[in-house]
């Protein structure tokens, strides 16, 4: 979720007839690139990226400090590393990845020649997605990451469509409308590049107010998509944002964004929307796809676990919750504990202390301090724990606060349901299914013993969980890092009930069908993850994550990271992994 700027009505009168002009000038433009972009092969559309590819890994370090500051991160905070991985890092990725994808299409290859397909239950089709490359299975061993294709789609489909819109290069798809977030500053860029492979489609980027400092790196960083007109970006607020959507010219809309604002955009807001619901005659005459956020789930597996488990596992949950401030479409929210546990209070005794403990940082989101105030209405008993809320329920008090409300800020919440074994998973992914709002990603935390004594059952409960990313011993953002995998709701949505949004991004393997993606992780940090002491998990050389917010180094090691994804630099990648050691 983001707060994009929502329409007020078919024409504002604060759009003057200059910014009018200005638009259906870059529009126009715009226009001329789509026929560029169609007349270009496979081999330059490569080439084009490669050029993309020099530009932001020239401005990462500008646009990481950017970012950085504009969240009200100095220089030598701590977290400052969050905008390393989550800007210029996810984006040079992506574009590695789609380079890969269109190389091979290029050549004549199908995108899915040697990578592994299987069935996941249900008999769906299961693309292993990650990892693809050598240095990702070195660094990130342990992880791997899935996509799931939707029930009835067979292998054989799966490698016919992938490629998408980059099997007919030359069907344009127009101009579209990409609104941009405002709390993760690849989201606008990734969108784009979305936008250009799967659909064909050139875009007019409008960015959210929160990203205005950055504007100027984007420009530099997408100079060569600017360049030949199959990008255009443009600042503004309400007024902006309702002319564009309405602008006949523009084919399409995709928004990161909040249910609410894709609801004023698609029926209108006051009585407007209300009779243009009634009337089935939606505002937006025009497709639209969106990633709106929700109540993300966290469910703790009981199990037997060392004192350290408990600690890094709690670490684990805060960082999803406080990441970026919390301020996240997929920040973790609820917590689902068993109330059967014989380590339950040890786990909330862990969460607590890491949840306090954290490094403390700005709430900058607009927004976020009402909402703040409204989980403390709704709970006056929360514990208060320097900037943040956590929300412990007890038992027989009400949920639906917690459970309905995202609240895109720092508050976490703790619930309780019995059982232990397959029992509680069973009424743990019911919980999450049906008790809480939305459907983008899900978060599982299983040690590797009750893992294997659950079988089949727990792959089962993975299945039946109904969200667009799942993730298993790590978290969903992951998924968001990783540019095979896809990112977006479960699907079913549709304009009248959108929950947590339609459609996909991401997804450099341009996979046509597809459900979920799923990432599994290991349980336990190196050394613990050496075979001794894990007790059949998963091997990792990876300490504790960069991206935790408990990580000593986390931020030299982000930032060494995204150098090494820029130049391939090894002496600094020696650096960086001594670095990752000490986290």
């Amino acid at each position: 979720m983001t707060s994009a700027t929502a329409p007020t009505g078919s024409m504002s009168p604060e759009l003057d007839d200059g910014e009018r002009a200005r638009l259906d000038e870059a529009i126009g433009e715009l226009q001329a690139g789509s026929r560029t972009w169609a007349a270009l092969t496979l081999a330059q559309r490569v080439t084009l990226l490669r050029g993309v590819r020099t530009g932001v890994a020239a401005a990462a370090e500008d646009w990481a400090r950017t970012a950085a500051a504009s969240k009200g991160l100095d220089g030598r905070h701590p977290l400052r590393g969050e905008e390393w991985l989550s800007g210029p890092y996810s984006v040079l990725g992506a574009l590695d990845a789609c380079i890969e994808t269109l190389s091979r299409l290029a050549h004549g290859t199908n995108p899915l020649d040697g990578v592994r397909i299987d069935r996941a239950p249900g008999g769906r089709t299961r693309v292993h997605a990650f990892p693809l490359t050598g240095i990702d299975r070195i660094l990130l061993s342990g992880y791997t990451g899935e996509v799931w294709l939707k029930p009835g789609t067979t292998p054989s489909r799966a490698r016919a469509t992938a490629g998408l819109a980059q099997r007919t290069p030359s069907e344009s798809g127009g101009v579209g409308l990409v609104l941009g977030a405002g709390n993760i500053t690849s989201i606008p860029v990734l969108d784009v590049l979305y936008e250009l492979l799967a659909h064909n489609r050139v875009a007019l980027l409008k960015v959210n107010p929160t990203q205005d400092a950055l504007v100027p790196v984007y420009k530099r960083a997408l100079a060569p998509l600017i360049g030949l007109g199959l990008l255009r970006i443009v600042r503004g607020g309400p007024a902006v944002g309702a002319y564009l959507t309405g602008h006949p010219e523009l084919v399409h809309v995709h928004i990161t964004g909040s249910a609410a604002t894709f609801d004023a955009i698609v029926w209108g807001t006051g009585a407007d929307a209300v009779e243009r619901r009634r009337t089935n005659t939606p505002r937006l005459q025009k497709p639209i796809t969106a990633e709106l956020g929700g109540v993300s789930p966290i469910i703790i597996v009981p199990g037997e676990w060392t004192d350290a488990d408990l600690a890094y596992q709690a670490e684990h949950v805060a960082t999803m919750r406080l990441q970026n401030s919390g301020h996240n479409c997929i920040a973790g929210q609820v917590v689902i504990l068993s109330s059967d546990w014989a380590q339950a209070e040890d786990f909330r005794t862990a969460l607590r202390r890491a949840y306090a403990n954290a490094p403390e940082r700005p709430t900058w989101y607009p927004g976020a301090t009402s909402r703040m105030d409204l989980a403390t209405d709704a709970y006056p008993d929360a514990l208060v724990l320097g900037d943040r809320l956590l929300v412990e329920i007890a038992e027989g008090e009400d949920a639906a606060a917690l459970q309905r409300t995202e609240y895109f800020a720092p508050v976490l919440g703790v619930v309780s349901v019995p059982g232990t074994g397959q029992e509680f998973l069973d009424t743990a992914v019911a919980y999450a299914n049906e008790q809480l709002q939305g459907t983008l990603g899900a978060n599982l935390l299983i040690d590797p013993a009750t893992e294997k004594k659950l079988g089949a059952g727990f792959d089962r409960s993975v299945a039946a969980l109904r969200y667009g990313s799942i993730a298993v011993n790590g978290w969903t953002a992951f998924g968001f890092l990783t540019p095979t995998l896809t990112w977006g709701a479960f699907p079913g949505s549709t304009i009248d009930d959108v929950g947590s949004g339609i459609g996909v991004v991401h997804n450099a393997l341009l996979l046509d069908d597809v459900e979920r993606s799923v990432v599994r992780a290991p349980f336990r940090p190196f050394p613990r993850s050496l075979p001794l002491a894990n007790g059949g998990g998963r091997f990792t050389i990876l300490p504790k994550p960069p991206w935790f917010v408990s990580s000593r180094t986390g931020a030299a090691v982000s930032e060494g990271l995204t150098r090494f994804r820029a130049d391939g630099g090894i002496l600094g990648l020696l650096k960086t992994l001594t670095a990752a050691l000490r986290a």
